[in-house]
């Protein structure tokens, strides 16, 4: 049931969004658009609050519970930068806006834009693990929360592996421009 509802809150999270952009857009109501805006944050309070409520009803932590942490943490550190992102292309198609930044393609801006993103994902990161480890001080069994712990092992394992294949890597061999 968990899964179902990380699902529903991954569509929710682009249906908020959308119609946020549509109001501020093509509707031209800016006040509307920025309320639904505000309102993306909303959808990650549902699933936080069904991770929870299922883990204090008795449930063993399975897969999702994890999935629930690490969906919040990735969607709290990456959110706003993706709210910018459609926006950008919104306003670029719908309100003449400029066209959408692109992310650097080399040199230290690529790198620099790296360590940016891996600064991101580690706070992501951070606050996955804190509601790990929150779930697991709050349902205080060992057993019930064995996958919660595996799960703080397999986010710190893909940061670093994040960070030595793009951060480190891009450090040490920047991209160099074509000529």
């Amino acid at each position: 049931m968990l899964l179902g509802v990380i699902v529903a809150c991954e569509i929710g999270f682009w249906v908020v969004l959308a119609a946020g952009l549509v109001a501020r857009y093509p509707l031209r109501r800016p006040r509307l658009g920025a309320a639904l805006l505000v309102c993306v944050p909303l959808v990650d309070l549902v699933l936080l609050a069904a991770s929870a409520l299922d883990l204090r009803r008795g449930a063993t932590a399975d897969v999702t519970h994890g999935l629930a942490a690490a969906y919040l943490g990735f969607s709290v550190a990456f959110g706003h930068s993706m709210v910018r992102w459609a926006d950008q292309r919104f306003a670029h198609r719908f309100a003449g806006g400029p066209p959408p930044v692109k992310p650097p393609r080399h040199g230290w801006a690529r790198t620099r834009h790296e360590w940016r993103e891996w600064g991101k994902g580690l706070l992501g990161w951070a606050i996955a693990c804190a509601l790990l480890g929150a779930a697991i001080v709050w349902v205080d069994d060992a057993e019930r929360t064995r996958e919660l712990t595996n799960w703080i092992g397999r986010l710190s394992l893909a940061i670093v592996i994040w960070l030595v294949a793009f951060p480190v890597w891009e450090t040490i061999f920047p991209r160099r421009a074509r000529r």
